[in-house]
């Protein structure tokens, strides 16, 4: 199948997995799971991770549980500095121009850490529109409205967009709904419950019918290939 866009997740997708930022916003994240609960960072580290499986990110299973200061826990998670901590991607520009494809980028993070990370990485220019979090009215990756809001904000469709994720979960999500990605990296954590609301939707807002498909990759850098096998 050729492919004419390419859709973008952010974090650990187009830098490594092993960013200390990356390390930065989970204790962050759990900081507010241990505030939100009253307990100590183990039983909130214990609690995340029996409960998010369950859940497409930490904020939509705090907003189960009751949290309603949205805002605020996502200020907490992504303050102004967070990205002191993301090392310089030399490669990554020159890379992306080279796929001379039309891209953009879906995150399940606010709009205002997407503009840091990408600009720290002097990459912004190359991607023509940003879908975060508030665009997917806050349940993003792998609810269906998150990925069509992207698609949307391009004129793109499912059948020409290639999505690329290092969440096995949210690249569940695009396969649900009939579409092909590519699974970055070979620790992707664990693929949702069955009974996730948003895979329940996801296969719901499947008309089609058809399962799409999902491609393993260690990085972005190997794309090259598969693109023009697929031309």
């Amino acid at each position: 199948m050729k492919f004419s866009h390419l859709l973008f997740d952010m974090d650990n997708t187009l830098y490594p997995a092993s960013s200390d930022m990356d390390k930065g916003i989970t204790r962050r994240m759990l900081e507010c799971v241990a505030d939100f609960f009253h307990c100590d960072m183990d039983k909130a580290i214990a609690l995340r991770a029996e409960r998010i499986v369950h859940y497409s990110t930490t904020l939509e299973w705090l907003r189960a549980e009751g949290m309603s200061d949205i805002e605020g826990f996502l200020a907490h998670v992504h303050p102004d500095n967070e990205a002191d901590e993301l090392l310089p991607q030399p490669k990554l520009r020159d890379f992306l121009i080279s796929l001379n494809m039309p891209m953009s980028i879906l995150t399940n993070a606010p709009h205002e850490h997407a503009d840091r990370v990408l600009g720290k990485l002097g990459v912004a220019d190359l991607f023509e529109a940003v879908t975060d979090i508030r665009d997917a009215n806050f349940n993003g990756k792998p609810y269906p409205d998150a990925f069509l809001a992207a698609l949307k904000k391009v004129g793109a469709s499912l059948e020409d967009t290639l999505f690329l994720d290092d969440m096995q979960k949210y690249t569940d999500g695009w396969v649900a709904l009939g579409g092909t990605a590519i699974l970055i990296g070979d620790k992707n954590g664990k693929p949702l419950k069955a009974d996730a609301r948003s895979m329940i939707e996801a296969r719901k807002a499947n008309t089609s019918g058809k399962e799409g498909q999902t491609i393993r990759m260690n990085s972005i850098y190997e794309l090259p290939a598969f693109l023009a096998e697929n031309k």
